[in-house]
């Protein structure tokens, strides 16, 4: 499956980052503490140069507390960010970012000027309660839905901090395929733009491997069976979605599924390590020099007859 969910607004906003990156001292991306790697967007990288950036790991709470560790290591060692792990549940944690902000940034704060930062982030990230936590205030809108935050906003701090506000951001194409199945199982992307029955088996066959004592607990099995779609069924067939016959609606299993995992009621579980990262980034390259073949190929092939 190769996700393309890209809302008008998106394209806009998008275009609108490009251009307000040379105005901005400072960088913030809220990231999706479950998935690190598929929730950062890869135009920052390319556009950032060398402006200070803070990658804020939201919903740790709902995340593997082992691997935000690892994964703040790696984003800090290994691309020179600043990070810092939040959840709407621990709001002091959250106005740290202030602090950080000026931390970063010394010589504007000894000139007197303001700090102008650009906070970005994927829909549904929690973006939007950050900022009215930091604010200490209600500004942003908030909504658990990706979408939620339409258009720019410029919005003043009031402690020498000036936000410039992007609506929640996916890119056009999203090449690697398991971050796509990430996204969508986290919830970032619309579920009226998915097979809800493909990310769920993606969803449990994950967890099947890497999360099994945390099924076992949840739906009170002794023993797991091998296939995604078999666990799907049983789930199906514990919480009553059967249709006459017997057989298991696997839509509505499938649905509840995910909706345990977004809830945090399986427990906290991260989808993503940087080593899986890693390995699927030297894939990836595999397939664009394919690509760039193939597409190498039909030029060079003679028209007509």
């Amino acid at each position: 499956m190769l996700i393309q969910w890209y809302p008008g607004h998106m394209h806009k906003a998008s275009k609108e980052v490009k251009e307000i990156l040379p105005q901005v001292d400072l960088i913030i991306e809220v990231l999706d503490a479950r998935i690190p790697f598929s929730s950062q967007n890869p135009m920052i990288a390319r556009l950032r140069g060398d402006k200070p950036y803070i990658k804020v790991l939201s919903k740790s709470d709902l995340a593997d507390p082992d691997m935000t560790h690892i994964w703040q290591t790696y984003l800090e060692q290994e691309q020179g960010v600043k990070t810092l792990a939040v959840t709407s549940k621990t709001p002091e944690k959250i106005r740290q970012l202030s602090d950080l902000c000026h931390k970063m940034l010394p010589e504007k704060v000894e000139s007197g000027k303001q700090i102008t930062a650009l906070i970005m982030g994927i829909p549904n990230v929690g973006k939007s309660t950050l900022i009215n936590i930091v604010a200490g205030r209600m500004i942003a809108k908030t909504g658990n839905e990706p979408a939620i935050t339409k258009m720019q906003q410029r919005i003043d701090l009031g402690n020498g901090i000036i936000l410039f506000d992007m609506p929640g951001l996916l890119w056009g194409n999203i090449e690697n395929r398991n971050s796509g199945y990430r996204l969508a199982t986290t919830g970032a992307i619309r579920d009226t733009a998915i097979d809800h029955d493909d990310i769920a088996y993606f969803a449990a066959d994950f967890l099947l491997r890497h999360y099994p004592d945390l099924l076992k607990a949840r739906f009170q099995l002794d023993t797991l069976p091998e296939k995604e779609e078999d666990l799907v069924k049983i789930i199906g067939t514990q919480r009553g979605c059967l249709r006459s016959g017997g057989r298991v609606e696997m839509d509505k299993a499938a649905k509840i599924l995910l909706a345990e995992y977004r809830a945090g009621t399986l427990g906290r579980i991260t989808l993503e390590t940087p080593e899986m990262m890693e390995q699927e980034l030297v894939e990836l390259e595999v397939i664009r020099a394919e690509k760039a073949a193939k597409k190498l190929a039909r030029k060079k092939k003679p028209q007509g007859g």
